[in-house]
C-alpha cells in the first residue's frame, strides 16, 4: 500500500537512509504501486525493488551510513 509519509515507511528504510533517500523511495514505491496495479500479490515487492533501485541510482552505502554520489 502506498506510503502517505516518510513517517510510514517500514523501519529497516526510515532508520538508515538519510531523509533525501527516504523521500525518493517514498515516492518511487508510490508511483511503481500505481504502476505495476495488475501485477497481483507480486505487486509490492516489485514496488519495493523499484523503490531501491531509485535510492541505489543517487545513493551508495559505505559502510553502514548511505551517502550520495
Amino acid at each position: 500500500m502506498p506510503y502517505a509519509s516518510i513517517e510510514v515507511l517500514p523501519p529497516q528504510i526510515r532508520e538508515h537512509l538519510p531523509q533525501q533517500a527516504r523521500e525518493i523511495y517514498r515516492e518511487a514505491f508510490n508511483n511503481a504501486w500505481e504502476e505495476y496495479a495488475d501485477s497481483g500479490e507480486r505487486r509490492e515487492g516489485i514496488a519495493h525493488r523499484v523503490a531501491w533501485a531509485a535510492v541505489k541510482r543517487r545513493y551508495l552505502k559505505k559502510g553502514n551510513a548511505w551517502v550520495p554520489l
